[in-house]
C-alpha cells in the first residue's frame, strides 16, 4: 500500500500518486462500466425530483436517486393510470438495484423518506382504528345478551411499506387490507431470496401477478376464508449483489426477471470528501421534508372524486412503437427469444414512468385534470432512461446461472458486436472474428443480421459503421 507524501510548502497529506497496476485496473473497469443516464434528462425533470438529484454525489448515485424515487412514488399516487394494449395499467414499478458491496446502493433508503409520512400516517390511522375495536370488543365481552349484539369485527392492519421477510398468506392478507396497494423495500436482496425457498414464503407467482394487477386469490387459515385480491397494485424496490440476483431469480423462464428494472451499479474507486457539506441540514431531515411535500400531493389525489387518466400524445405513440418495434429486433438477433419478454416489458416500464413524472408535474403547476396528458421533455426522458436500462438489464442477463439461460452464442454475438470499431470493412470484421474463434461464413451471417436489424449500418460497398 503506497504511503502518503507529504507537501513541501504545506507540510499536510498530499495526493497519493497511483502506481501503474492500479492505473491499468481503473482502466479496465472503467472499459466495462455501464453507460449512466444522459445529462440532458436532468434538466427538466419535474421539481420534487430536481430536489431529490440535487444531493446525489456521481453520475451513479444521481441516477440512484431518481430511479429509487420514481420507484417508491409509483406506490403512491391513487386515482391515477394509464390505457395501455388496451388494459388499465397503474403506475407501479419493481426495481432491483446491483452492485458490489459498498458501491454506494445503501443511499437507496434516503428514497424511502420520500414515502414515510404517509406509511407513518396509515399506521397511525391503523393505530386508533385497533384500539377503538380493543375497547368495542371489552365492551362485547362484558355484554350480558350477545344474542343482541354484533362481535366487534378486527380492522384491517394499514400500512404503505410491506416487510420482505413474510409468508406468502401474510403479504396477501396485508396487500388485502390496504385495497390491494403497497410498497415492498428491501436493501438485502437475499432477505426476499430467502424468503422464497422457505415453505409458506414463495411468494412468486403474487408478485408475477401483481405486475399486470392479475387478482390474487389465497386462503385465510384462521377464519377458513376464500379472499381474492382484484387489481393489486404492488411495487417493490430491491438491492444486492449480483449473486443476490441469481439466487432470487435463478431462471429468466418464469417471467419474473423481465417485470424488474435492472440497475447495475458501476464501481467508483473514488474516495468522497465526507466533510464536503458543512451545513447543519442532514440528508435525512432534507428528504424527510421533501417526503411531507410530496404527502400533500398523496392526499389531493386520494380524495380525488374521480380516477385520472394518464395518456400520450399521438407523436409520442407512435415514437414509442417506433423505438420498442426496432429494439426488439435488435435484442432478438442478439439474445434470442428469452430477452423479448424483457424488451415487451420494458414497453410498460417505460409507459409507467412517463405516468409518474407526469403526475409529479402537478406539484409545479397544481393542474389536477383528466386526462393528464404527457408533456413531450417528460416522455422523452422515460424513453431515454429505458434506452441505458436495456443495455444494464442485458448486462444482468448475461450473469444469471448457465442452466438459466444459453447464453454462449448470445454472449459470442454480443462480444463480436462489441469488439468491432465504429467504422469497418470486411477485413477488419473478419480479424475481429477470427480473433473471436468465430468462422467467417458465420461472421458474415452475423454482420449482415446486424446491418438488417440496424445494430450497424452498412452505407457503401464493403463500409460499415456503428450507428
Amino acid at each position: 500500500i503506497p504511503q502518503p507524501t507529504k507537501s513541501p510548502s504545506l507540510g499536510g497529506v498530499g495526493e497519493v500518486k497511483p502506481t501503474k497496476e492500479e492505473t491499468e485496473d481503473l482502466e479496465e473497469m472503467q472499459e466495462t462500466n455501464l453507460p449512466t443516464f444522459p445529462d440532458e434528462i436532468y434538466t427538466d425533470l419535474p421539481g420534487l425530483l430536481q430536489k431529490v438529484v440535487a444531493k446525489s454525489n456521481s453520475p451513479e448515485d444521481r441516477d440512484l436517486l431518481l430511479l429509487g424515487s420514481l420507484v417508491v412514488i409509483s406506490a403512491c399516487l391513487p386515482k391515477v393510470y394509464g390505457i395501455y394494449a388496451e388494459r388499465e395499467v397503474y403506475p407501479n414499478l419493481f426495481l432491483f438495484v446491483t452492485a458490489q458491496a459498498s458501491a454506494g446502493k445503501g443511499r437507496l433508503t434516503l428514497c424511502r423518506k420520500l414515502v414515510d409520512p404517509i406509511h407513518k400516517a396509515l399506521r397511525e390511522v391503523s393505530k386508533l382504528e385497533f384500539e377503538e375495536y380493543q375497547r368495542n370488543l371489552t365492551e362485547y365481552a362484558a355484554a350480558k345478551n350477545k344474542a343482541e349484539t354484533e362481535r366487534p369485527k378486527e380492522p384491517p392492519v394499514k400500512m404503505l411499506v410491506i416487510p420482505a421477510n413474510n409468508s406468502a398468506t401474510g403479504l396477501f392478507q396485508i396487500l388485502n387490507d390496504n385495497n390491494g396497494s403497497g410498497l415492498m423495500f428491501e436493501t438485502e436482496g437475499d432477505t426476499l431470496a430467502l424468503t422464497f425457498k422457505s415453505e409458506h414464503g414463495n411468494y412468486s407467482d403474487g408478485f408475477r401477478k401483481a405486475f399486470h394487477h392479475e387478482t390474487i386469490s389465497y386462503n385465510r387459515r384462521k377464519d377458513r376464508e376464500f379472499v381474492e385480491i382484484h387489481n393489486p397494485r404492488l411495487s417493490a424496490l430491491l438491492s444486492g449483489t449480483p449473486k443476490q440476483v441469481s439466487a432470487l431469480i435463478p431462471s429468466a423462464e418464469n417471467g419474473l426477471f423481465s417485470r424488474f428494472i435492472f440497475y447495475f451499479m458501476n464501481v467508483r474507486p473514488v474516495w468522497n470528501d465526507v466533510f464536503a457539506n458543512s451545513s447543519d441540514q442532514t440528508l435525512d431531515s432534507y428528504f424527510n421534508h421533501l417526503g411531507m411535500q410530496f404527502f400533500d400531493l398523496y392526499k389531493h389525489l386520494e380524495f380525488q372524486a374521480e380516477p385520472i387518466r394518464f395518456c400520450l400524445t399521438l407523436a409520442q405513440q407512435q415514437a414509442f412503437n417506433a423505438y420498442f418495434s426496432q429494439t426488439q429486433n435488435q435484442y432478438l438477433c442478439l439474445y434470442g427469444a428469452d430477452y423479448l419478454a424483457t424488451v415487451r416489458r420494458l414497453g410498460l416500464i417505460t409507459f409507467r414512468m412517463a405516468m409518474i413524472l407526469t403526475a409529479l408535474r402537478i406539484m409545479d403547476d397544481g393542474n389536477i385534470c383528466s386526462p393528464l396528458v404527457c408533456r413531450d421533455n417528460d416522455f422523452n426522458t422515460a424513453l431515454s432512461m429505458v434506452k441505458i436500462l436495456v443495455q444494464h438489464a442485458a448486462k444482468v442477463f448475461q450473469q444469471l446461472p448457465s442452466e438459466a439461460v444459453t447464453t454462449a452464442p448470445k454472449n459470442q454475438k454480443q462480444q463480436f458486436l462489441d469488439e468491432l470499431p465504429k467504422e469497418f470493412c470486411r477485413k477488419d470484421y473478419l480479424t475481429v472474428a477470427n480473433k473471436l474463434g468465430i468462422p467467417d461464413k458465420t461472421a458474415e451471417k452475423h454482420i449482415k443480421r446486424f446491418a438488417v436489424n440496424g445494430l450497424i449500418n452498412h452505407y457503401a460497398h464493403d463500409k460499415y459503421k456503428k450507428p
